[in-house]
């Protein structure tokens, strides 16, 4: 694993997508109900591509869906998921219903996350640790593993792990959330190692700071305004989903970085 490689962060900061980067392909985007997950579905689907929207809320995946088909996009799907309670036969279930209705799957965004209050750790609990870890870091690697036979037969697949900053620089209080979003830079690692000789590429995108539910969870007191739109991440999101980074593997970009290392 590498972070903030040189080129490939700036890249990612600066990418201008032409309007066909992702016509003809599937993508799946876990929390595509909101904030970052809706953003990028957006820009996935102005791009051309057949979004599959997948979340808890059937009601905010419709709102979704009402949207990308009103910028007459090629027509999304719906397949709602709930990363905490779902298991081994639930996600491969959620494949194939995948491989049956559309036959491919050429990458996934994996943007869904579960957040609890600051807290010291001395006051958090076994049963909040286990759902932090469970829909921040084992579902991602769930989802991936029964959805790779499909990934592996695409041309050129892309996975993108949805990161935080204080899983790469922890600090006090952030607890489970931020051990879980750690874990993600090592699955980036494992999972771009056991890859390399297949077409699919796994990198883990840092957000930092931006205008979202999550961040209004975390900073509650923040001026939204004060914040760049959560909009200021496509070109990243274009970025690592299209095949102009089809040579970067295993890396983690932390977009709100001041110099790459």
């Amino acid at each position: 694993m590498t972070r903030n490689t040189s080129q490939s962060l700036q890249m990612a900061r600066d990418y201008v997508a032409r309007p066909d980067l992702l016509k003809n392909r599937v993508v799946l985007v876990t929390g595509a109900g909101q904030g970052l997950g809706r953003m990028a579905a957006t820009a996935f689907a102005k791009h051309g591509a057949t979004v599959v929207l997948t979340g808890r809320s059937l009601a905010k995946l419709e709102a979704i869906y009402d949207a990308l088909t009103s910028l007459g996009a090629p027509e999304p799907a719906m397949l709602p998921l709930d990363l905490a309670k779902a298991d081994d036969a639930t996600f491969h279930g959620f494949a194939q219903s995948l491989h049956a209705t559309f036959g491919r799957l050429d990458g996934i965004f994996h943007s869904a996350a579960h957040f609890e209050p600051l807290a010291p750790l001395a006051v958090q609990t076994l049963d909040q640790w286990l759902a932090l870890l469970r829909v921040n870091l084992a579902a991602p690697h769930a989802l991936t593993r029964a959805c790779l036979p499909m990934l592996k037969r695409a041309d050129d697949a892309s996975v993108v792990l949805v990161g935080e900053t204080h899983g790469a620089e922890p600090k006090a209080y952030w607890g489970g959330f931020a051990v879980a979003k750690s874990g993600l830079h090592t699955l980036t690692a494992i999972w771009s190692q056991e890859l390399a000789q297949t077409p699919v590429r796994i990198n883990c995108l840092i957000p930092g700071p931006v205008a979202t539910p999550q961040r209004g969870q975390s900073h509650p007191g923040e001026s939204v305004n004060s914040l760049p739109a959560v909009e200021s991440l496509a070109p990243a999101c274009l970025y690592l989903m299209g095949p102009d980074s089809h040579a970067v593997r295993g890396k983690v970009l932390d977009i709100a970085a001041k110099d790459a290392s």
